[in-house]
């Protein structure tokens, strides 16, 4: 299962994107019952994609992310390359089509 930073600051999130050339960001809310069920089974398919890392902001916390990246429902799924964003999936996510989505990004940055 892939390691999960937490982020608490917005400062901490922009340096996490910053500092990995793969990052994804995982938005969610305590009180959300979609979101409990959504991060283990995208920390087990982060597992097969060793270059990215994942970090975890909970928007209760860290209320600016909302304006930062136009969220406007929970979960959002976030990836980032090398500090741009390259793929959103937010509230019901279809992960059969999230993880073909997520391989053809992550096949084509490392072409």
């Amino acid at each position: 299962m892939k390691e999960v930073t937490e982020l608490t600051a917005l400062v901490s999130i922009e340096k996490f994107i910053n500092d990995h050339k793969l990052s994804f960001i995982y938005i969610s809310r305590p009180q959300c019952t979609v979101c409990h069920s959504v991060l283990p089974q995208l920390r087990v398919l982060l597992a097969r994609f060793p270059r990215v890392k994942l970090g975890h902001i909970n928007a209760d916390i860290v209320e600016e992310v909302a304006g930062r990246f136009s969220v406007f429902t929970i979960p959002v799924l976030l990836l980032f390359i090398e500090g741009t964003e390259c793929l959103r999936e937010a509230r019901f996510v279809h992960f059969d089509q999230f993880e073909q989505k997520l391989k053809r990004v992550y096949r084509l940055y490392e072409e």
